[in-house]
């Protein structure tokens, strides 16, 4: 989809990867974020139900755990074959092994930061404007990233405007972050991630750019040329992957830094060398978002050992359910697997 002069970065998509079992009991339709162990089996974090499902690479299903823990699915990260899993809604993140066996919990369900976050009527940008100020973790927090010590970086976004920095036992070392547009400021830490130097990498959705840290909250690099971006992959090459969210033409899906667009930007995935230039970038597409390889809500990511790519959307909820879409074009599309054309 993209060649440049340094590498080739490109990827071809595998059709009709995620084998579902029939059975109600397995159905989901968004999936908020995708993640991988270190057999390259493939764990999903899906809603409606909200659980946790395993495949095989080749999309074959092994098992699901989770049912009637979370209360919303957001986020998934695997780390050392340890899975730490973020509930949005519960404003915590809850950790288990690759069996689904609860391990301990940072934060506690349903307990929320003093943010003065809460929904009063129709946004004049978004509902992340209504955050009256900064407190500690966490307000309906998004993603963790985690370090090679086992130290866990938390973006605790939606309600709050904060990166929070805790070691591996979950003990608060630091916090970062700031209503606003300027630097180092945010609205909506949504995705993070480390790269290969352990720089911090914050995904500043409703502020359209990228904005890349110390572990200890320097500012280093602020990258504009995105668009609404909800999540953030680092593979062995150093290669940084971006999906980028859908912004409709409607009220209460403005940016805080360029206002309301005045066409549909519609989503897409794009990968940067890690100076901040552009290695590939598809979808991009308002009249074909729904086609296999394109975009309608890309909400998570993931790469595996191989190169692979799986970008998970919320496409149900963010597509059909907000009627911007028909819902039968968004019920194939929850998670799609790319391959890496070497």
């Amino acid at each position: 989809m993209a060649t440049t002069d340094k590498v080739k970065v490109a990827f071809e998509l595998v059709p009709n990867w995620e084998k579902c079992p029939d059975g109600e009991e397995y159905q989901h339709r968004d999936v908020a974020d995708v993640a991988c162990d270190s057999q390259d089996r493939v764990y999903l974090h899906t809603r409606n139900g909200d659980r946790v499902m395993v495949y095989e690479e080749d999309g074959t299903f092994i098992k699901k755990w989770g049912d009637g823990v979370f209360g919303r699915a957001h986020g998934i990260a695997i780390h050392e074959d340890i899975v730490y899993c973020t509930d949005d809604r519960d404003s915590c993140i809850r950790v288990f092994d690759l069996d689904g066996n609860f391990q301990w919990m940072l934060g506690e369900p349903g307990v929320k930061s003093d943010t003065g976050y809460g929904f009063r009527g129709k946004p004049e940008i978004h509902h992340n404007e209504f955050i009256e100020r900064i407190a500690g973790p966490f307000n309906t927090c998004c993603n963790v990233a985690v370090a090679r010590n086992g130290d866990i970086f938390v973006a605790d976004g939606y309600g709050n405007a904060r990166i929070h920095h805790f070691d591996a036992e979950g003990t608060l070392l630091n916090s970062w972050g700031d209503i606003g547009t300027g630097p180092g400021q945010f609205h909506l830490p949504h995705g993070i991630a480390l790269d290969n130097d352990e720089n911090v990498i914050v995904c500043d959705r409703e502020n359209d750019r990228i904005q890349i840290f110390t572990r200890e909250g320097e500012l280093l690099h602020i990258w504009t040329d995105i668009r609404r971006p909800t999540d953030v992959t680092v593979d062995k090459d150093g290669l940084i992957y971006v999906s980028e969210l859908w912004r409709p033409l409607e009220a209460g899906q403005g940016s805080f830094v360029h206002g309301y667009a005045d066409h549909d930007l519609p989503g897409r995935m794009t990968v940067f060398y890690p100076d901040g230039t552009i290695a590939a970038r598809w979808g991009d597409s308002s009249e074909e978002r729904a086609k296999p390889g394109n975009f309608i809500a890309p909400h998570g990511l993931a790469v595996d050992s191989k190169g692979n790519l799986y970008v998970a959307e919320v496409c149900c909820s963010f597509g059909g359910g907000f009627k911007r879409m028909p819902m039968e074009d968004t019920l194939d599309h929850q998670i799609q697997k790319f391959r890496r054309v070497r």
